[in-house]
């Protein structure tokens, strides 16, 4: 008898060490930080929302209409339906949790294409991530060969770009400072890629430079061989030589980066 009361307070207690431990486990979800309906008033109030708050190249908690987590892959090609916003909700500054909406009848055609878009962007990039860089022998414009084999056992951070993307110029101070950021890690290399010649891309770099090794005339290279959809976009390829992240903007890009470098 006294056995059997021992037993059953044993598996008491065990019940709710586990029940606590679940409980604890469970990520903590927030109300949407906007009214999901007002911010689909006009095209202007859902761009200047999504610009702010939207990152989807980031790690983050996906939650269907139900508030049902689903995997980010699940999240990204309900959006590029068409049928759907994202909205993030509170929660700690590290930590992203996007949930999806119903877009209103009413509201305008271009926030349903634009974020169709965007989603289809971000699941082309997303796929890429944990797959190989693709071999590549470049000089940058100081005439210095970078390869696949001389970057081994470093952290390599890539931005691809063109003269005429007023997006990829618009972010150059922030990736200039993430360099500044960084700049004491030796096992940390920038590099952008860009479509223009030698010629364009020196005399426009005299007017707003850029702190990464700049390899020019690589349209080809980027087009086809990374088969990039949309400019600015960044890859971090971690040590081993495997793509970690591929992202859309540099906010995101600080993010991911600093998770990265951590991990190595």
């Amino acid at each position: 008898m006294v056995y059997l009361l021992t037993m059953k307070k044993l598996f008491y207690t065990l019940s709710l060490v586990l029940i606590f431990a679940f409980c604890n486990g469970q990520v903590k979800l927030g109300k949407p930080e906007v009214n999901p309906i007002s911010v689909q008033k006009t095209y202007l109030d859902w761009r200047n929302y999504q610009k702010e708050n939207v990152m989807l190249s980031q790690d983050f908690v996906a939650l269907d209409s139900n508030s049902k987590e689903i995997t980010k892959a699940e999240f990204l090609q309900k959006l590029s339906e068409g049928n759907n916003i994202p909205i993030r909700l509170e929660s700690e500054k590290s930590v992203f949790q996007y949930q999806l909406f119903k877009i209103e009848p009413k509201s305008d055609s271009s926030i349903k294409a634009s974020i169709a878009e965007t989603a289809y962007n971000e699941i082309q990039n997303y796929k890429k991530e944990g797959e190989p860089f693709p071999e590549f022998s470049f000089n940058d414009l100081n005439g210095n060969l970078i390869t696949n084999e001389n970057l081994k056992g470093k952290i390599v951070v890539v931005k691809c770009w063109y003269i005429h993307c007023a997006a990829c110029i618009k972010e150059f101070p922030e990736v200039n400072q993430l360099v500044s950021n960084y700049k004491n890690r030796k096992d940390i290399v920038f590099i952008s890629l860009a479509e223009d010649s030698p010629e364009q891309l020196k005399a426009f770099l005299a007017r707003k430079p850029l702190s990464y090794s700049v390899v020019p005339n690589l349209k080809t290279y980027m087009n086809l061989t990374l088969q990039l959809n949309a400019f600015p976009t960044h890859f971090i390829i971690n040590k081993e030589g495997f793509i970690a992240k591929v992202l859309s903007d540099s906010k995101s890009l600080e993010v991911a980066l600093a998770k990265v470098s951590e991990r190595n």
